[in-house]
C-alpha cells in the first residue's frame, strides 16, 4: 500500500493575470501538509519542482514567476510515505497534455498499474499518482471528458484523493474522492477575478481570496475562461472525513466541513477534559504546536493553570519542522531533541501533558524524560485521538502495524485498558489518557459515522479493502 498526504492548490484568472506568485504563496500556506518537496505546473511545460521546503527556493521565486507566468496553474507540497524523497517522486507530473497533483492515497496501486499498458509498480520506480495519472489520461481517450474518466476512474481505485489538474488547453481542473477522506476547498478573489482551490482554506486566505466552500465529495470543478463550471462524478450518502485531519494535520486557522480547526480543537480538549478530569494536577502544557489549542481548553474546563511548559527551537536546523511527517526516524529524533522544557514552570509540579496524537512514541517518550530532568513530580499524558493501532490506508504516513507503539508483541492478548497499560510504560508516563471516537466526534461536530477512524477500529469497510499489513520496508521499498 502507497499513500501521500499532501497539500494541492489550483489558481485560475479569468483576468488573465499571471497566477505563479499565487500559487507559491498558498504552497507557502500549505507547508504544513508537505516538508519534502514542491512543485508547479502550468499548460504546456514540463512542471518546475524542487526538493526541500517552498522557504528555502525564495532566490528562484522571481525567476519561475517569470518563466512560468500563466493565468493557469497547480501546486503541490510533498509528504511521501513511499520511495525515495527525491526529485523523480516530487509533484506535479505531466502526462501527455495533462499536468498532475494529488493528496492522498491509492490502495491498490498494483492491481491498478496492471491497467496500464506497460506500466509495472514497485514503489522504487513509480509512484501511486503517476499510476492514476496514466490511466486516467487512458480512459479520457476512450470516454471522452474529464469526468467521464474519474466516474470510472473511482470504481477501479481503492483509496482516497484530492486531484488538482492542469490541462494544455488552459483549464485548472479539481477532483475530491466521493467519501470525502481528504479535504478540498474553493475561494474567489474579487480584485484579480481569480479562483482558487486548495487542500485547506489558510491556503485562500493567505493569498487574499475569500472562501466560498468546501468542495463536495465526489465533486468536479473546472476553472477556465468560461468560470467555475461543476460537476458531480459520484455521489455517495455516507462519508469518511479524516479525523486526524481534526486534531493534528490541518492548520489551525482552517475551516474544514464547517468547523473552524482552533475551536475544533480547543473543544476537543474540553471534552477530554471531562473524559479524565485529573483534579491534582497543577499545570496543564501542550506538545508544541498543534496540541497547544486541545491543551488550553482542558486547562480551561478543569480550572488548572495553563503554561507553555515545552517551547520548541525554532533556530535549530530542524527545530521549526514537524517531526510526525519526516520520512526518517533520525529526522524525528532530531527535531523532538529541540523541544526544550522550562523547568522553572515545571519543578516540582505535577503536570498534565496534553498531546494530539500518539504514533510510533518517539516524540512521548523524549518529552516525559526531558520534563523528568526538568524535576516534574508526576507527569499525567492524556491524548485527544484515540488508540492507533492500524495501519492508515488513506493518506496518513502509518502504513505499517509493526512501527505502532500499541503493536505490541509479545504473544499476549491485550484489551484498551491493558495496551493503555502497556504504552504507559512504554513511554514513562505516571498515567495516560486516550480520547475515544464517540467524544472526539462529539467535540468536532461532526457524526461519528461521517468520519474516518479506521487507524483506531480496523474497520476498513469505508475503503472496501481487507488489507494484508506489511512491514514498512516492504510498503516503502527500503
Amino acid at each position: 500500500m502507497v499513500k501521500e498526504n499532501c497539500g494541492v492548490v489550483g489558481v485560475f484568472s479569468l483576468d488573465g493575470a499571471n497566477v505563479i506568485p499565487m500559487v507559491i504563496d498558498s504552497l507557502r500556506a500549505l507547508q504544513h501538509r508537505g516538508q519534502e518537496a514542491w512543485g508547479v505546473a502550468v499548460p504546456k511545460k514540463e512542471p518546475y519542482k524542487q526538493i526541500g521546503l517552498v522557504s528555502s527556493a525564495a532566490p528562484e521565486f522571481d525567476k519561475v514567476t517569470r518563466e512560468y507566468a500563466s493565468p493557469a496553474a497547480i501546486g503541490h507540497v510533498r509528504y511521501s510515505t513511499m520511495g525515495k524523497s527525491n526529485l523523480e517522486n516530487a509533484q506535479p507530473l505531466k502526462v501527455r497534455d495533462l499536468c498532475i497533483a494529488h493528496n492522498g492515497t491509492i490502495a491498490n496501486v498494483e492491481e491498478l498499474a496492471g491497467m496500464v499498458g506497460g506500466c509495472t509498480f514497485t514503489p522504487q520506480n513509480v509512484s501511486d499518482t503517476l499510476v492514476a495519472a496514466k490511466r486516467l489520461v487512458s480512459l479520457m481517450a476512450t470516454n471522452g471528458s474529464l469526468g467521464n474518466a474519474l466516474s470510472i476512474l473511482k470504481n477501479e481505485m481503492v483509496g482516497s484523493f484530492c486531484f488538482t489538474f492542469v490541462s494544455d488547453d488552459n483549464a485548472v481542473y479539481a477532483a475530491r474522492d466521493p467519501k470525502g477522506f481528504r479535504p478540498m476547498v474553493l475561494g474567489f478573489r474579487k480584485d484579480i477575478n481569480t479562483y482558487i482551490v486548495a487542500s485547506e482554506s489558510s491556503a485562500i486566505a493567505a493569498v487574499g481570496a475569500e472562501l466560498i466552500r468546501d468542495v463536495k465529495p465526489g465533486e468536479l470543478l473546472k476553472l477556465s475562461n468560461s468560470g467555475l463550471e461543476s460537476e458531480m462524478f459520484s455521489e455517495e450518502k455516507t462519508h469518511s472525513h479524516c479525523s486526524f485531519e481534526f486534531t493534528y494535520f490541518a492548520h489551525p486557522s482552517s475551516i474544514m466541513e464547517g468547523s473552524n480547526i482552533y475551536l475544533a480543537r480547543k473543544r476537543i480538549g474540553q471534552y477530554l477534559a471531562k473524559k479524565f478530569p485529573i483534579n491534582d494536577a497543577d499545570i496543564v502544557i501542550p506538545v508544541p504546536d498543534s496540541a497547544r489549542p486541545a491543551a488550553l481548553g482542558y486547562a480551561q474546563e478543569l480550572g488548572v493553570p495553563f503554561e507553555e511548559g515545552l517551547l520548541k527551537d525554532r533556530y535549530s536546523r530542524k527545530g521549526p519542522l514537524r517531526s510526525f511527517i519526516e520520512p526518517h526516524q533520525s529526522d524525528r529524533v532530531e527535531i523532538n531533541r529541540w523541544i526544550i522544557p522550562i523547568s522553572s514552570v515545571i519543578a516540582g509540579k505535577h503536570v498534565v501533558v496534553v498531546d494530539d496524537s500518539l504514533v510510533r512514541g518517539t516524540s512521548s517518550k523524549a518529552i516525559i524524560k526531558a520534563l523528568r530532568r526538568s524535576g516534574a513530580r508526576k507527569i499525567s499524558m492524556v491524548i485527544t485521538y484515540p488508540p492507533i493501532r492500524f495501519p492508515c490506508y488513506a493518506g496518513i504516513d502509518f502504513p505499517s502495524q509493526d512501527e505502532l507503539v500499541t503493536f505490541i508483541d509479545d504473544g499476549k492478548e491485550y484489551d484498551e485498558k491493558g495496551m493503555t497499560e502497556k504504552v504507559r510504560q512504554i513511554i514513562g508516563a505516571d498515567f495516560l489518557g486516550y480520547n475515544d471516537e464517540k467524544n472526539l466526534a462529539e467535540a468536532v461536530g461532526i457524526d461519528v459515522d461521517s468520519m474516518c477512524f479506521t487507524c483506531s477500529t480496523g474497520n476498513y469497510a469505508t475503503l472496501g479493502i481487507k488489507p494484508v499489513f506489511k512491514t514498512r520496508a516492504e510498503i516503502k521499498g527500503e
